[in-house]
């Protein structure tokens, strides 16, 4: 058993030995033939060459051999080589999402990629870009660029025809020695848009708290003052202080439901409302409302099946911000419709439920602004109507979450209808 297993190892390292030498034969033949060069120049004993031949022998079967896994990796990389060689510019700038142009020394356009030819009207092969981009900080951008100070420029540019874009837009050279040059557009526009809308916010969040602080502050120094033993005052002062107080308090509602509605995920289909019971519960809590204001409610909702996936807290808010705004701000029409139906729209159904009221209406200019947040058509009539001027963003915000839409038809002295538009599969 000894002997066998003995037999077997050696027949291992016999092969192993083998392969090395097989692996490794160039090298021990030019080993070799240095060996047999010195031997005839400095006329060596022949038992000098017999030891460096051997030596070179066990050299080469003691020499790392490489792994199949190194033989895939080197293979490998070789046609990653191959393939890059067969790129050329033009894909590699196709590949590019946003706007790229590539131009020579002379500032002339050599390529631009579909998305520049997208962005800018005629900027293909051969246009000058100092005569194509006229604005001073890209005239700055490419004689900076074709300097080649060896760092890439950067510079904001402002594109105003058909619509104004904002870009950051990114210089450098290609490479060394090839005469080559790319400017590269990032567009910024939606960036720049919502930091604008952040700004905008705060700015009226803070003239919308700071000015029922004031109107506090005034009559307490009024009350401890002038007003301090006249009761008829006293009484008439705190009754303005609540009031604004109140109006402090709905804002800062109205403000916490936006940022916990923002913070929320899309809504997924899950639990299903009934909108019709929805609908009811919101014109029987709001009835009171309308009795003071002078209007009556009037339903137009058939027999069938209205049901929707979505949260029915939520979805009450949205229909009673509407159908609240409709008794305030359409109060001089008397009446105010609720109609609700099934719509086919496409593959999908959806129900729609319509809020009409016959007031004053609102102007075509306001339509596409009155969802914003602290977008009022009139200020005084919003004010005096204790509204906050947030409620039509929180129904766009809650009907974006349930994958729905709103939409609006109005004409000055015909009323205002708006309608929610909800999916129902």
């Amino acid at each position: 058993m000894a002997e066998a297993k003995r037999e077997r190892q050696g027949r291992r390292w016999g092969r192993l030995v083998a392969g090395r030498l097989n692996q490794n034969r160039w090298m021990l033949a030019a080993g070799v033939l240095a060996v047999l060069v010195v031997y005839s120049i400095a006329e060596e004993s022949t038992f000098f060459v017999v030891v460096c031949i051997a030596a070179l022998f066990v050299a080469a079967a003691v020499a790392p051999r490489r792994t199949a896994r190194q033989r895939r990796a080197e293979a490998a990389a070789v046609g990653e080589r191959s393939a890059l060689e067969r790129l050329s510019g033009e894909n590699l700038a196709a590949a590019v999402a946003d706007p790229l142009i590539l131009f020579d020394g002379a500032g002339t356009v050599v390529h631009a990629n579909d998305a520049a030819l997208d962005a800018f009207a005629a900027v293909g092969p051969g246009i000058s870009l100092q005569l194509k981009f006229r604005a001073p900080e890209m005239q700055e951008l490419i004689a900076a660029t074709l300097a080649g100070n060896g760092s890439p420029q950067v510079a904001d540019y402002v594109e105003r025809v058909p619509i104004e874009r904002v870009y950051r837009v990114t210089g450098s050279a290609i490479g060394r020695g090839t005469g080559l040059y790319v400017l590269v557009f990032k567009d910024q526009s939606e960036a720049r848009r919502i930091d604008r809308m952040r700004a905008d916010f705060i700015a009226n969040a803070s003239h919308e708290l700071r000015t029922p602080l004031a109107s506090i502050a005034g009559f307490v120094e009024t009350l401890r003052g002038p007003a301090r033993k006249d009761a008829a005052a006293r009484d008439h002062f705190l009754q303005i202080m609540q009031n604004q107080t109140s109006r402090m308090a709905r804002l800062i509602d109205d403000l916490l439901s936006l940022s916990r509605l923002e913070m929320k995920p899309y809504l997924k289909p899950g639990t299903r409302v009934d909108l019709r019971a929805v609908v009811q519960g919101v014109i029987d809590s709001l009835s009171p409302l309308a009795s003071e204001s002078g209007v009556a409610i009037e339903t137009d909702i058939p027999d069938g099946p209205f049901e929707v996936p979505g949260d029915r807290d939520e979805l009450f808010q949205v229909f009673e911000n509407l159908l609240e705004n409709a008794c305030k701000y359409g109060q001089s029409g008397g009446r105010v419709t609720v109609s609700m139906e099934n719509m086919e729209t496409g593959p999908q159904r959806e129900v729609a439920v319509t809020i009409h009221d016959f007031g004053p209406g609102i102007p075509e200019e306001h339509i596409p602004r009155i969802t914003e947040r602290f977008y009022r058509v009139d200020v005084e009539t919003s004010r005096a109507q204790k509204g906050t001027g947030l409620g039509l963003s929180i129904v766009k915000h809650i009907l974006t979450r349930h994958n729905g839409r709103l939409s609006i038809k109005s004409k000055v002295g015909e009323g205002a209808a708006f309608t929610v538009h909800l999916p129902a599969g």
